[in-house]
């Protein structure tokens, strides 16, 4: 399993490099970034969905899972915030690591394991926890800053990975089929979207102010990567998913924190050096997380 997962961890490490020790510096991957979310990105999803349907009877259980997982990790995650002595703008800015997930990561690895099925499967968890994950996120932030209001909805309605899921189920329902032209196209933009946002993913690593406050980090942390990849663990059986489906979900939940998590606090006046450390050392933990994970789920399906 480990094995199946390093190309994925070396492209990572590659973007690492290249931004590090080239030219190809941060404004490069700043501009990479933005093609991968607001274009690579959608078509691969649309595309994906278009062409493999979803069952919603069958869904269902998968995307309640998903929901679920999310919303134990947010409700950890805020609560901390009431332990004594937590520094109110590293938990205000940090707290959304723990539930947050990164997208990039998550469409690579459940293509790579499970191929067009696993990826539209995927995107539907996906498209229907980022309206949870971007208000948990937001509110401490908000309530920090003694403001509110950002346009919960208006952003949810702009985000490009909700639209474009949004938009390939409404295809489905047509019961129609993409053009053979069209498709192709779709599929070639989305098989440059994975590497390119990998690299990307890569590329913004940086350890910053995590001395500032360890025990919050390391607690944020287990909540990311060993509370909710042992709950997913337990979900996946009980919940009564596929084989298929069950290794969307385990691989959902031990999934690194979002990288945009640092541009949201950087945004909303947070932290950004602290939740640039936690970005950065929750994807180095998912780097054996994830095929630990994996390999749980394996030995437990026997």
């Amino acid at each position: 399993m480990a094995l199946l997962l390093v190309p994925d961890f070396l492209l990572i490490a590659a973007g690492w490099v290249i931004c590090r020790h080239t030219s190809l510096n941060r404004p490069v991957w700043d501009g990479a970034e933005r093609l991968v979310y607001h274009v690579l990105f959608p078509a691969l999803l649309f595309e994906a969905i278009a062409r493999n349907p979803l069952q919603p009877g069958a869904a269902a259980p998968l995307a309640a899972s998903g929901l679920a997982l999310t919303a134990v990790g947010a409700v950890l995650a805020l609560a901390i915030g009431a332990w004594p002595g937590v520094d109110a703008r590293a938990h205000a800015s940090g707290a959304q690591t723990a539930f947050r997930f990164n997208s990039y990561i998550a469409l690579a690895l459940a293509s790579r394991l499970g191929g067009a099925e696993a990826l539209a499967q995927m995107a539907l968890v996906i498209s229907l926890c980022v309206p949870l994950c971007n208000v948990a996120a937001v509110w401490p932030l908000t309530r920090l800053a003694g403001h509110g209001g950002h346009g919960y909805l208006r952003e949810l309605a702009r985000n490009p990975l909700i639209v474009a899921t949004v938009a390939g189920l409404a295809f489905n329902a047509t019961g129609l089929q993409l053009p053979e032209w069209l498709a192709i196209t779709l599929s070639r933009m989305g098989t440059a979207a994975l590497p390119l946002g990998l690299m990307a993913v890569g590329a913004g690593l940086t350890f910053g102010a995590l001395r500032e406050a360890p025990r919050l980090a390391t607690a944020l942390l287990t909540i990311r990567h060993a509370v909710l990849p042992t709950l997913a663990l337990g979900l996946a059986f009980v919940a009564g998913l596929g084989a298929a489906q069950q290794t969307v979900l385990v691989t959902f939940a031990s999934l690194p924190t979002a990288s945009s998590a640092y541009v949201l606090a950087v945004r909303l006046g947070g932290h950004g050096a602290f939740v640039a450390g936690l970005v950065t050392v929750s994807t180095l933990i998912a780097m054996v997380g994830l095929p630990l994970s994996l390999s749980a789920l394996a030995w437990l399906s026997g």
